[in-house]
């Protein structure tokens, strides 16, 4: 019999303590650059690959992320 293992990811919610930060403008803008950051250049799309190269830096673990087909 297999062990069950559990794959609860425990996450906290920084949008409402962004929103403290900044203006309409400037929660925007930051926005925009966490999109950037995760964008393949060339493409200018937020890609699975782009994702899986950008992981790397971000120190996420490409497996724990929802694969939708």
């Amino acid at each position: 019999m297999e062990e069950a293992v559990d794959t609860t990811v425990d996450s906290e919610d920084y949008f409402p303590s962004m929103m403290e930060g900044y203006d309409a403008q400037g929660l925007l803008t930051e926005l925009c650059n966490g999109f950037r950051l995760l964008m393949d250049g060339e493409r200018r799309r937020i890609t699975f690959e782009s994702l899986k190269m950008k992981s790397v830096g971000l120190e996420l673990s490409p497996s724990s992320f929802i694969y939708i087909q």
